[in-house]
């Protein structure tokens, strides 16, 4: 390798969405004058990828950004990016307020890193318009989860839903759902290179292909999505509630290649909370959506989010999202506290809820649901499952790490699996599962 390849450092905050663009980043760069590595003392180049969804994330970016800031000061690093959303929604203020970091790139704008490096531009904000419509889907992407046996895929960038505490749109634009065929062609190309797992994502995925000329939806691209080859898993991340396109459901129950397992953001159940945050759809539709998930995918496993706090939400709301949390019994749950961001209709919204009450709303829901995940867990025992394998544990020589096909890789909970021939990552292989805790699971190989 010659002496003047510049060693560069991602630091890649936030969602999975955010994952990919660091993975299209990195991939832009020219292997001959640029090598990854793994972590940022030394490196030449840190490019921090940020994430500006709700004030901990914010937070977590800017800590971030100054970490790296001290290094750069140090002499540790000679070069400080920042990407992403945080630099979409704070250009001018940031670049005032940190005048160690070299650049500024948004989000629609990542295409402009390898300029940047090159030394094509000397530009030191470059944040665009974020409803650029010739987005390049066709970008190549260094795949970066773990074992390679895993991949993200992006099938829309944006979103044109309008709910009252979301800053995403303003960040990432409307809607662009990629073509069919684009989405078939990067499956294909992953799974060239070994990745068995594809989960698809998207700030809106059941309102995927509405956008595109002529219209198509989720359940087509899904059908020959599982028929390409060399696939074994499809998970489905974020889908809106509102609104399933016609066969979704159906097709989940049979194909068997789409995992038993949707990711579907509910922030509510509460009518009166429901109609402030203009989620487009009442109590009724999410119990009539989870009922139908539940009837008709067998053994589906459904993974939410909720909002505690949002203004105006009483302990009468509070109680009831609570009741529906131990009667729904999902599977896998999240909770945020309401945070109020500028630019968002429910940031001057009237009776703004205490933090310290928050706080202790969000700790009843989780407190329920970490209950109810341990008793999910611990039905499992004595169960068939398969595990992909992924990795050595760091704690024993006995042991490996892996996944259900109901564990989504980065967010759910793994599957410690004991040695055997077939154990190994990259291997798909049945196990019975023996032990649970709170969010993991414990299995051994069958021969």
């Amino acid at each position: 390798m010659s002496t003047d390849v510049r060693k560069v450092h991602f630091l890649s905050l936030g969602c999975p969405k955010n994952q990919i663009d660091s993975e299209t980043m990195l991939a832009g760069l020219p292997k001959a004058r640029y090598a990854f590595t793994s972590t940022a003392e030394g490196a030449d180049v840190v490019v921090v990828n940020t994430c500006a969804f709700v004030e901990s994330a914010k937070k977590e970016s800017i800590d971030a950004i100054l970490d790296m800031a001290k290094l750069k000061e140090e002499g540790k690093i000679q070069q400080l990016l920042v990407t992403g959303c945080l630099a979409q929604r704070y250009p001018d203020e940031l670049a005032k307020e940190m005048p160690e970091v070299d650049h500024f790139v948004g989000t629609n704008d990542l295409g402009l890193v390898t300029e940047i490096l090159d030394g094509r531009t000397q530009t030191r904000v470059l944040v665009g318009n974020p409803d650029r419509r010739d987005f390049d889907w066709e970008a190549p992407r260094f795949n970066s989860v773990e074992g390679g046996h895993s991949a993200w895929l992006k099938i829309a960038e944006g979103c044109s839903n309008t709910c009252a505490f979301c800053i995403i749109p303003t960040l990432r634009g409307p809607q662009r759902s990629r073509p069919i065929e684009s989405v078939l062609r990067e499956a294909r190309e992953l799974a060239a290179q070994g990745v068995l797992e594809l989960n698809l994502v998207a700030q809106d995925l059941t309102a995927y292909g509405y956008d595109l000329t002529p219209r198509t939806n989720l359940t087509a691209l899904l059908e020959p999505l599982a028929q390409v080859e060399g696939i074994r898993w499809i998970r489905l991340l974020y889908a809106y509630p509102r609104s399933f396109p016609s066969g979704l459901v159906d097709l989940m129950a049979a194909q068997p290649r789409i995992v038993p397992y949707l990711d579907m953001p509910l922030q509510h159940i509460a009518d009166p909370v429901l109609k402030r945050m203009k989620r487009g759809g009442g109590s009724d539709t999410i119990r009539r959506r989870i009922t139908e998930l539940r009837e008709k995918v067998p053994g589906v496993v459904l993974r939410t989010t909720f909002i505690t706090g949002f203004p105006g939400e009483t302990e009468a709301d509070h109680k009831e999202l609570l009741q529906f949390i131990q009667e729904s019994r999902f599977e896998r749950l999240g909770v945020f506290a309401y945070s109020k961001e500028d630019g968002t209709p429910a940031h001057d919204m009237p009776d703004q809820v205490p933090a310290r009450t928050k706080a202790r709303r969000l700790d009843e829901l989780m407190y329920a649901q970490r209950a109810i995940s341990r008793a999910h867990n611990e039905a499992m025992i004595g169960r068939e499952v398969e595990v992909l394998v992924e990795r050595p544990s760091a704690e024993s020589d006995l042991v490996y790490i892996g996944r259900t096909s109901t564990q989504a890789p980065e967010i759910d909970g793994i599957t410690y699996i004991g040695l055997s021939d077939a154990v190994k990552p990259g291997a798909i292989v049945r196990a019975i599962v023996t032990q649970a805790t709170d969010y993991d699971l414990v299995a051994e190989p069958l021969e």
